[in-house]
């Protein structure tokens, strides 16, 4: 039997806790109980029925027409992404959970990887890392093969000093991966490192109820690596084309500043710690190619 989940419901009761009544232009008097707009504040500002809103959130109709929910991002104050995310929620179906496979990074992209003059690795919707060039483990060894990176930020101290910027790294990291989740709440992996985490870290288990919704995009990070000292990069993530929502991560610096030398210094690191290569091993981007189930 397909389990049933109320996806839309704790995804509206999770926004309606974060707006204050001032926000939504709301006068307040008296104690308040629980944080937020109450829901009859949410059903009068979009122009509906208590008891209809009340059905939205506890699941009981999961179908509501656009302009309702045109009316409830108003309402909710959500942007675009989130605006998208709630339309694609409220057509959701129950849907078997998806089989195990094995996902490989094409091969053309691993040799762009090994060309690449810069940190860059490929990593899956769930965000662990499929395979890396070697100026990117030398960045970070939670940047090599077979890691979750998500994991990683919030499991591994030393990811936490190399990212000044961690908090801002990790809440944008959390709702990238909700927005890729988007309805398929069964998916058993999905399921896993949600638990796993929510167990393991209070600070995920608050970012994750909160129910944001972040695009992949490209940003500004401030790294401080411990052999080359601070680092003010790019990081740009590109879809790769034929593949289950791969992305390939490269990261750069502008030209001329400190940053661009520091990468360049830990460049000569990496070649210089580099072993000896066997003739008899494969090439060196056919072993860095991980598998996941």
């Amino acid at each position: 039997m397909e389990e049933r989940t109320n996806a839309l419901g704790e995804f509206l009761r999770a926004r309606r806790e974060r707006l204050r009544p001032e926000d939504a232009g709301l006068a307040t008097t008296g104690y308040r109980r629980t944080p937020g707009l109450r829901r009859e504040e949410v059903a009068m500002l979009a122009g509906i029925s208590t008891d209809y809103y009340l059905r939205l959130e506890q699941g009981r109709d999961r179908a509501p027409s656009a302009q309702v929910l045109d009316a409830l991002a108003r309402v909710l104050q959500l942007d675009a992404d989130e605006t998208t995310f709630l339309y694609a929620l409220s057509r959701a179906r129950p849907k078997r959970s998806p089989q195990a496979r094995l996902e490989k990074v094409p091969e053309g992209t691993l040799r762009l990887l090994d060309a690449i003059p810069m940190p860059a690795f490929v990593e899956d919707r769930y965000l662990t890392v499929l395979a890396a060039n070697q100026l990117a483990e030398a960045l970070s060894p939670n940047m090599r093969a077979g890691v979750n990176r998500l994991a990683a930020a919030f499991l591994d101290p030393h990811d936490r000093e190399l990212h000044d910027d961690w908090e801002q790294a990790t809440a944008a990291a959390v709702g990238q991966l909700r927005a890729v989740m988007g309805t398929e709440t069964a998916d058993p992996r999905m399921v896993t490192l949600v638990g796993e985490l929510s167990i393991k870290s209070e600070r995920f288990r608050r970012l994750w109820a909160r129910q944001d919704i972040v695009r992949r995009a490209g940003s500004r990070t401030r790294l401080h690596h411990p052999e080359v000292g601070d680092l003010d990069l790019h990081r740009e993530k590109l879809i790769v084309a034929g593949t289950d929502n791969q992305v390939l991560v490269i990261y750069h610096a502008e030209p001329g500043t400190a940053s661009a030398q520091a990468l360049t210094l830990l460049g000569s690191i990496a070649v210089s710690a580099e072993p000896a290569a066997d003739p008899a091993a494969p090439t060196s981007y056919g072993h860095r190619n991980e598998t996941s189930p």
